[in-house]
């Protein structure tokens, strides 16, 4: 299961820097972003996102100990999505040792 999830969030990784990186060279985000807000489902879109992205949050806040973690946690989250949270599990993923459960990359145990 832990390599499955190692090449999950590595893919995940990968297909967003390039997605992002292809979207940013055609066009800015700050009118793209202006363009979704005006469309129903373009908002309904964002706020899906980032209702999801506080979810996440909330698990990280939960693992990691410190304040300033934290909060660099959430602008990563906040500001890069999807990018940094396949960061986040990557990193949890790799400090996992042999005989680790799911349950130990779930919980505070692993940070």
């Amino acid at each position: 299961m832990r390599n499955f999830l190692k090449v999950l969030f590595g893919a995940i990784f990968v297909t967003m820097l390039c997605v992002t990186a292809r979207a940013s060279l055609q066009r800015s985000v700050i009118p793209a972003a202006a363009d979704l807000w005006r469309d129903a489902w373009g908002r309904a879109t964002l706020f899906d996102t980032y209702f999801a992205f506080a979810t996440v949050f909330v698990w990280v806040f939960h693992k990691e100990r410190g304040v300033c973690r934290r909060i660099g946690w959430f602008i990563g989250i906040m500001f890069l999505g999807n990018i940094a949270i396949s960061v986040y599990m990557l990193r949890e993923l790799f400090r996992m040792k042999d005989g680790d459960t799911f349950a130990t990359l779930l919980t505070r145990q692993n940070s």
